[in-house]
């Protein structure tokens, strides 16, 4: 049994968990993330064991879960997840919906108790059946560990469909449920000792010899007739909309979108969430202060388009969805998920491809730029050095010149992940376009804040040295998220915008009303973020000037946890962001 990493012959459940965690190695599994438990002892015992995947203990299966979501975005590949039985698999639930709104491929494993041992109140016995209700792409209970080719046979079979599943066609969460009886530990059992004299080293090495990480054979819209866009896009007067993106492949990415530009001569109006920001020079026709500019009454009026393109969701910016609600262009979806991505319910139609596949069967001429286009670049011409005037004039600590600053000053090719609420749409209004290859990264699936630290983390650990932006709500909401600092390898910038509250809700109606906004809404919580750091062992740097933070940023530590807390006034950031977005669009 030596092709077997990790063999433990034991028995019965040692066995069954040896060849689950040896086959999941062998279709491309290298990192486990595994919570304490009694129920999931085999599990952990194989996974810890294995020499060749990388198996992280967490205790707290929310942040878990968060962390396998950040290194499973970043390397799309599945993660496994690990936990005991009874509540601790709901704590997956968050994170596991995250997964399945951005589709990012996780294995999640839940130990049970065995069936007689349910529904008569034995102890951390729950149902666990379905426990995720409709998110897992696919989910099913694992059979009883039992010793027989046969069922090994099953239980291989049965984790290539669900790696399979998590990946194609369209990669998100699978739930695989899986019941052990006693002895969980590995204390022998004279029926392994028999399987393993039947089970020879030659046998072992045919049973694994057809388990390999599968291959998707999808139609390629390349082959064959190319897809007709002379007869699709023939307006004259169209708009490419790229929203937030994290291929794996940011350059191709952005190559195929300006070649798109390109060929029907329209603007791209950029998320800052999409890396286009990031690589400018790749595209002429970037648009990046779109929302300033629809914000311009007569102006929004005149670049209305006939026809858009949007690749990926839709960005964020609510002026943004409203002009398109208005105006009801032809709207055309591209992304290859099975996603309806059309909150505004237009005349829409989904092209079920990436833009690299949408764009790499056309071999026609570029267009000439017509003026709609030339009329887009000159207001962008004017108002991109405007914006970048004020941040630059801007010298109190306001939340929005954050982003503006980060954007000027992280080492290239960083990867930022970017908390939700506030610090996105500041990352849309102000990060300006540039070629530092900055690499953004976010959890904008379900748009939640919870899990902001331990995805962060996710992303960074064993990748280049990483920065997240955030809110302090969004870091309370998940501290535990420091406790993965012990088995994090590599270096995490923290830059915390402590404006002691939810600083979103000023920009709602609501905060005109007072009481009950502050408590309920705002939900100040006066804490010592110092004092805090201190309890986790993570460094600590108040910054009280753009230019400590900037001495900061670049280069980054490679290794550690480090927060950088700059303090802010809530209602003074949101009265900074009206008034300057107003008078830039009234500049025009």
């Amino acid at each position: 049994m030596s092709t077997i990493k990790n063999w433990n012959g034991n028995n019965t459940n040692s066995i069954w968990a040896s060849v689950l965690v040896e086959t999941l190695h062998r279709l491309g599994l290298t990192t486990a993330i595994l919570c304490p438990g009694s129920r999931s002892t085999p599990l952990t015992v194989a996974f810890a064991g294995h020499d060749q995947i990388e198996a992280i203990p967490v205790l707290d299966e929310r942040s878990a879960a968060f962390f396998a979501l950040g290194v499973a975005r970043r390397t799309s590949l599945p993660v496994v997840l690990v936990c005991t039985s009874g509540t601790a698999g709901a704590n997956f639930y968050p994170a596991l919906i995250e997964a399945r709104e951005s589709c990012v491929p996780l294995l999640l494993l839940t130990a049970d108790r065995p069936p007689e041992l349910r529904h008569c109140h034995a102890g951390q016995a729950i149902d666990q059946l379905k426990l995720f209700g409709t998110f897992p792409n696919w989910q099913a209970e694992l059979a009883l560990p039992e010793l027989s080719t046969g069922m090994l046979s099953y239980l291989r079979q049965t984790l290539i469909h669900a790696w399979t599943r998590s990946r194609y066609p369209v990669p998100g969460p699978v739930h695989l449920n899986l019941p052990f009886r006693d002895p969980l530990a590995p204390t022998p059992q004279s029926e392994a000792a028999e399987l393993q004299a039947q089970f020879q080293a030659a046998e072992c090495a045919e049973f694994f010899d057809t388990v390999q990480p599968p291959v998707c054979f999808s139609t390629d819209p390349g082959s064959g007739n190319a897809l007709p866009l002379k007869d699709w896009f023939l307006e004259p007067q169209g708009i490419i909309v790229a929203g937030a993106a994290q291929p794996q492949s940011p350059e191709d990415y952005c190559r195929a979108i300006a070649r798109l530009s390109a060929l029907l001569a329209w603007p791209v109006l950029a998320e800052g969430l999409s890396p286009l920001r990031n690589f400018a020079a790749l595209n002429p026709n970037l648009i990046t202060t779109y929302d300033p500019i629809l914000r311009h009454p007569s102006l929004a009026q005149q670049l209305a388009p006939k026809q858009a393109i949007c690749i990926g969701p839709l960005p964020t910016s609510k002026v943004l969805r409203q002009w398109l609600t208005e105006i009801q262009p032809q709207l055309w979806m591209v992304n290859a998920c099975d996603r309806n991505l059309d909150s505004l319910h237009g005349k829409t139609q989904h092209l079920r491809l990436t833009v690299e596949q949408l764009v790499h069967p056309l071999h026609l001429d570029n267009n000439p730029a017509t003026s709609y286009l030339n009329q887009w670049l000159a207001i962008e011409a004017q108002l991109r050095p405007a914006l970048d005037q004020l941040m630059t004039a801007t010298a109190t600590l306001v939340e929005s010149k954050v982003a503006w600053l980060l954007s000027q000053s992280l080492p290239p090719g960083t990867p930022l992940f970017i908390a939700n609420s506030m610090p996105v749409r500041d990352v849309e209004w102000f990060w300006p376009p540039g070629n530092a290859a900055v690499r953004p990264y976010f959890n904008r699936g379900a748009n939640g804040i919870d899990g902001t630290l331990s995805t962060a983390l996710g992303i960074a650990h064993r990748h280049q040295n990483s920065v997240l932006l955030t809110g302090d709500l969004a870091l309370l909401h998940d501290t535990n998220g420091f406790l993965l600092g012990r088995k994090f390898v590599g270096h995490l910038t923290i830059v915390l915008i402590n404006n002691n509250g939810g600083g979103i809700f000023e920009m709602l109606p609501i905060a005109q009303f007072n009481p009950p906004f502050e408590d309920f809404f705002a939900t100040p919580q006066h804490i010592d973020f110092a004092q805090l750091c201190a309890t986790y062992t993570v460094e600590y740097h108040r910054i009280s000037s753009w230019t400590q933070l900037q001495k900061q940023l670049n280069p980054l530590p490679d290794s550690g946890i480090r927060l950088l807390e700059l303090q802010t006034d809530r209602r003074a950031d949101s009265r900074w962001r009206q008034q300057h977005l107003n008078q830039l669009a009234a500049n025009l």
